[in-house]
């Protein structure tokens, strides 16, 4: 057995470059096959757009994609120094004691 192939077995069975492609792979078919099985499911739109083919899956796409752009709007707004939290020279917390 090669020093290669016996480094990847001792590897946690999540962290394999095998498993995770196996995961992906899995992965995008369960989410293939239930954008297909909404053809035999018959709908109940409520507004005339949720009746669409695919509906649920490109809307849930679209909703995680605007809540990264928020989210990382957001962070520019609310971003704070890397030495934010540090002592200062005047009026630390160290002073206090």
């Amino acid at each position: 057995m090669s020093v290669e192939k016996k480094k990847i077995e001792e590897l946690h069975w999540l962290v394999r470059p095998d498993t995770i492609r196996k995961l992906w792979l899995g992965g995008c078919a369960v989410l293939g096959a239930l954008v297909l099985a909404d053809l035999f499911v018959a709908p109940h739109p409520y507004f005339g757009i949720d009746g669409n083919f695919g509906f649920n899956a490109w809307f849930g796409f679209a909703a995680c994609a605007a809540m990264v752009f928020g989210a990382k709007a957001l962070s520019l707004l609310l971003k704070r120094a890397d030495t934010y939290y540090d002592a200062t020279e005047q009026g630390s917390e160290t002073d206090n004691v």
